[in-house]
């Protein structure tokens, strides 16, 4: 009995790290699946609209259907990408909806349950606000167009992130501006990437930022072309050289559009 109860032991302790590894790759390609369908309402919505919808929208004078995401002691009040997407906000209730990231590890509940915080952000350079703070103003305005951007298959349009919406500041140790964790837009992350261990985060949102979500800290990037990849977090990191930014442009910028100029 001793002998058998030993193989049990042995075969239990081979078998449950491999299930857990299945589950984790089992998670990631599920992600990797919201990311596509994502990519896709994305992309009718620029079809119908000829640009890309903005990341927040403020302008609006009634909330989108369901009313307005987010809790409003720490998010903006409005419209956002996913609500100009037909039928997929609606569904924000059930964890299995595509705007949720089942890999994704938040130990604060204010977070885990609300829908803009740890699961897919867009692209700030891309979709753009209709409003923000003055030091943000690049990614202010008219969102873009698939047309608009002349290498899309190396522009970031959405991705594994702590907050509903992301720009290249946020995958940068040297950013334009100071980036600190009083407003938690700023606290927008890549999963897993390496400069996280210093960033300023909110509570709750260390083992997700830090440790990151799929095996070997990769994140699900959906690119602007419509083709999506999963890869290092690492490898969307922004870095600063003498001449600007390494990765600002094409990955997380439109090749041609103006660099921020520090005042």
């Amino acid at each position: 009995m001793l002998v058998v109860i030993a193989i049990i032991a042995l075969i239990m302790a081979v078998l449950i790290p491999a299930l857990q590894s299945s589950k984790l790759r089992a998670k990631s390609v599920l992600c990797g699946s919201n990311i596509k369908q994502l990519i896709v309402g994305l992309m009718m919505y620029e079809t119908e609209n000829e640009t890309f919808p903005h990341a927040f929208d403020n302008t609006p004078m009634y909330p989108p259907p369901g009313g307005c995401p987010g809790g409003s002691a720490y998010d903006r009040m409005g419209w956002w990408w996913f609500n100009y997407i037909e039928g997929f906000y609606n569904k924000a209730n059930n964890h299995k909806t595509v705007l949720r990231c089942p890999s994704k590890w938040l130990r604060n509940p204010r977070l885990e349950n609300n829908i803009l915080c740890g699961n897919y952000g867009v692209n700030e350079s891309i979709c753009k606000s209709s409003s923000g703070w003055e030091s943000h103003s690049e990614f202010i305005g008219t969102p873009l167009r698939s047309g608009h951007i002349s290498r899309a298959a190396e522009t970031l349009l959405i991705v594994d992130s702590g907050y509903s919406m992301i720009n290249w500041w946020h995958a940068t140790d040297a950013p334009p501006d100071s980036l600190g964790n009083t407003i938690i837009e700023d606290t927008a992350y890549i999963p897993g990437l390496e400069i996280n261990k210093g960033r300023a985060l909110w509570p709750g949102q260390e083992h997700d930022a830090i440790n990151g979500r799929h095996p070997s800290k990769t994140v699900n990037v959906g690119y602007v072309d419509g083709h999506i990849s999963r890869t290092k977090a690492d490898g969307l990191f922004v870095e600063k050289t003498n001449d600007g930014y390494k990765n600002r442009s094409p990955l997380w910028a439109p090749k041609g559009t103006p660099l921020f100029e520090l005042e």
